[in-house]
């Protein structure tokens, strides 16, 4: 077997040889936004990428029509690179999944290059909906992750981090359901849905002083009335609510279900949930692939200050958590100019289209494939990951 250094030359070669194509799929899918469970000209356009390299691509994989699998490669260790392609309502791909789904593109063509030298098959998995339809959770429950033995991929941050606070999250709908009303003639003859959700709203804000470190809620009021002179019927809103673990979500998710209880009871509304997606976890990140990670981004000249500072870790939720509790797996962010953006803001929505994206989109294909390297020809590591 060849040695890693020599592998990780060669896998970083091909990446290079490919750099104007992954360019163009990181701007193909920058210019035209799709939403969760609804890519599927992003989906065609990552797949198409990898089966033009050669890869055997499976579209419509685990009975989700904008899934796909595709596979290089006949090795006995699998990585498997996840590929993420949905974006944000209103401000697109403001959390740059163009740049995620173009690094791990880069990754399995550069590892695909040397695949048999290095005992690998490398596994592209095109999971949609991180954005709040927890894709990769459907799809493990599946089957999807059954062969893999390590996965990764890299998300776009305004700062170089080896790892984020994966919170665990619930995503769910709340609707209010009273009675309509002339709000001058005859408002005691209704009972206001809005009001419910006001006390709600009010009630959960009074709950935040209670809450434990790393414990959040969040959300908006989707539809709350049609008209000011009438007692609005139906209102209803979208939250989140996040914790450090899958055990304090389900204590939070009890404190605040009975703030929206409390918003019925006092305006004589009735309340109903729906669930929005699975469940997310907390993220348990691997730490020999992430130390690899680190050395393997170091030695493209990036630099992880802030970890080594202390400095605390961003929080967020990614359905790549979930996918942490079942294989090795990492989710490292990657530094892009952001000019003082955040993920999720127009501003970063335009920084994910940039010169530095573009280094990102090929700096984290190499970090990639280079840490995939290092697992599958070191002996006792492969050995662990294979048992």
């Amino acid at each position: 077997m060849s040695t890693s250094s020599e592998l990780k030359v060669r896998a970083a070669a091909r990446i290079d040889a490919e750099q104007a194509s992954l360019l163009a799929l990181s701007h193909d899918l920058h210019a035209h936004p799709e939403l969760s469970y609804a890519e599927h000209r992003s989906a065609e356009a990552t797949a198409t990428a990898l089966s033009s390299a050669g890869f055997t691509v499976e579209r419509g994989a685990y009975d989700l029509d904008t899934a796909f699998r595709a596979s290089f490669g006949t090795g006995e260790l699998v990585v498997g690179l996840c590929a993420e392609y949905d974006a944000l309502p209103e401000v697109g791909h403001a959390c740059g999944h163009n740049v995620i789904a173009a690094s791990t593109v880069g990754a399995a063509i550069g590892l695909a290059e040397v695949a048999e030298e290095a005992g690998l098959t490398v596994v592209v998995l095109g999971t949609p909906a991180e954005e709040g339809g927890g894709g990769k959770i459907v799809m493990a429950e599946r089957g999807a992750f059954s062969d893999i033995h390590l996965s990764m991929m890299v998300h776009p941050w305004p700062t170089e981090r080896l790892e984020a606070t994966c919170l665990a999250v619930d995503h769910f709908d709340v609707t209010f359901h009273g009675h309509e009303a002339h709000a001058s003639a005859a408002p005691f003859e209704g009972r206001n849905a809005a009001d419910a959700m006001v006390v709600s709203q009010v009630a959960i804000g009074l709950l935040r002083q209670q809450l434990r470190p790393g414990d959040q809620v969040h959300g908006i009021v989707t539809s709350g009335g049609a008209a000011a002179n009438v007692i609005p019927k139906t209102v209803t809103g979208r939250f989140m609510v996040r914790s450090l673990t899958l055990d304090g979500l389900d204590a939070v998710q009890a404190q605040v279900r009975r703030c929206f209880e409390a918003g019925a009871l006092a305006t004589g509304c009735t309340v109903s949930f729906e669930q929005l997606s699975p469940i997310y976890s907390h993220m348990e990140s691997d730490p020999r692939l992430l130390a690899a990670y680190r050395a393997n981004a170091e030695a493209l000249g990036r630099r992880f200050d802030l970890d080594d500072a202390g400095t605390p870790r961003p929080t967020i939720s990614t359905d790549m958590a979930n996918v942490s509790l079942l294989v090795p797996s990492i989710h490292p962010l990657i530094k892009i100019e952001a000019h003082g953006a955040v993920n999720h803001q127009p501003d970063f929505t335009a920084a994910c289209a940039s010169a530095s994206a573009d280094v990102a989109v090929t700096d984290g294909a190499k970090a990639m494939a280079a840490t995939t390297l290092d697992a599958a020809t070191d002996a006792s590591w492969r050995t662990e990951l294979l048992s």
